[in-house]
């Protein structure tokens, strides 16, 4: 039996509808987190676009991770939106894996979308700029959790918990305690805080090229120390150490992207898109790293596959290995 994807994705225009709708997510949200105080009603447009996210989540989880991060890690422009919508979307899936109760979710996914508010436009100018930042944003950076808390309760949110969370999401003193067993702004707060570093990494800027993931994954871990482990260890369970969407090196030397997870942690399907000399093959090739050789040898920066990939075919190809035993 077809599942309901592969029937939605027969065909190119089909897979550029549903990419148009993640994209539309996420130019929808650039909006009013670039001008937040001419939005009416703020607080619902926020629960409008989380709602949407997970019911483009609930259709496929995986073609969800693999659109978001094929497009955090392709290209800088329009950042802070894009940003913004990968945290929610790692955090939403965070949440569900340690069972935080619906208004933790809640805060802590609306507190994602919109950590950032107070410095929206200089979070994408950033993301452009060749020149490290100058005194004058250094102080916006440092100022922006604070006056971002500030800015949502006067533009009407009312969720005290999102707003604590936003205003602690850079704090330090979020790492101490055990997670289940501090606060609840403290719990959410530290989730956001390494989150948010992760999808930072993996994303490119002007003055370096985004990480892998798994490095990302490892270094978000490796400075929240102890604490941060089970953050961390959460995030590799729900997205692996190469989530849909990346690329990774095998042992035979081909390059792959990683199309879906499987029910084995860490050995996603894979669609084989480059040989061992770089050259970029004639149709990308299903592969099951549950069933053995080549295996996974290493994850890599996206700047790593410059050729021009065949979205459409290799999710039609994620889709088959999906349904098959």
């Amino acid at each position: 039996m077809k599942s309901a994807f592969e029937v939605n994705l027969q065909n190119e225009d089909e897979y550029e509808d549903l990419l148009s709708l993640w994209s539309d997510l996420e130019a929808g949200l650039g909006i009013i987190l670039g001008s937040p105080s001419s939005v009416q009603e703020f607080e619902q447009r926020v629960w409008q676009y989380d709602r949407w996210m997970q019911n483009m989540l609930q259709r496929d989880t995986d073609v969800g991770l693999y659109l978001l991060f094929q497009l955090a890690s392709n290209s800088p422009v329009g950042y802070s939106a894009s940003h913004a919508l990968i945290c929610a979307v790692l955090c939403h899936l965070i949440a569900r894996e340690l069972g935080l109760a619906q208004p933790e979710r809640n805060s802590l996914v609306h507190a994602a979308l919109t950590m950032n508010i107070a410095m929206t436009t200089l979070q994408d100018q950033l993301a452009t700029q060749v020149d490290r930042p100058n005194a004058a944003q250094y102080d916006a950076i440092r100022a922006h959790p604070v006056k971002g808390g500030m800015m949502l309760a006067n533009i009407g949110v009312v969720d005290e918990q999102w707003l604590d969370v936003v205003t602690g999401h850079h704090d330090e003193g979020a790492d101490n305690g055990e997670l289940m067993e501090v606060t609840p702004s403290v719990r959410l707060a530290r989730i956001v805080r390494i989150v948010d570093r992760y999808a930072a990494m993996i994303s490119p800027r002007k003055t370096r090229e985004g990480r892998s993931a798994t490095d990302s994954v490892r270094a978000v871990i490796g400075e929240s120390g102890d604490r941060g482990e089970e953050v961390g260890n959460a995030l590799v369970r729900v997205v692996g150490l190469c989530p849909p969407g990346t690329y990774v090196r095998l042992d035979n030397g081909e390059i792959a992207v990683v199309m879906r997870r499987s029910g084995k942690p860490n050995h996603p399907h894979v669609a084989i898109v480059l040989s061992e000399t770089g050259q970029l093959v004639g149709q990308p090739r299903l592969h099951r790293t549950t069933q053995g050789g080549p295996l996974i040898r290493s994850s890599l920066a996206a700047s790593s596959v410059r050729a021009r990939l065949n979205h459409h075919l290799i999710l039609r190809l994620g889709a088959y290995a999906a349904e098959q035993p």
